[in-house]
């Protein structure tokens, strides 16, 4: 899992500063970035943890596999998927502040 969340935090990170530069961001959403990267990365950790007690547990393979599965893939859909929430909060800014 650990290969799995350096390799997402790093996706998630590129993404994140290239949605906000392709929709011109201000200042407030570079900020953002800093605190959408910070919580990703502590989440991450959180996952880590929760795997590393997996590993002491006496879980069935079958069991430890599926759950592998499952946390790999909202991983995955989170790491590419969250960077694009910038665009309704772009919008969002760019109607109220012009």
């Amino acid at each position: 899992m650990s290969s799995h969340l350096a390799g997402a935090l790093v996706v998630f990170a590129v993404l994140q500063i290239g949605v906000v530069a392709r929709l011109g961001g201000s200042l407030l959403m570079h900020l953002g970035i800093f605190f959408a990267i910070g919580g990703f990365a502590m989440a991450a950790r959180g996952l880590e943890a929760r795997w590393v007690a997996f590993a002491a547990s006496a879980q069935p393979r079958d069991t430890l596999n599926r759950l592998f599965r499952e946390d790999r893939a909202i991983l995955w859909i989170a790491s590419i998927g969250a960077p694009f929430l910038w665009v309704p909060v772009a919008m969002i800014c760019r109607t109220l502040f012009g």
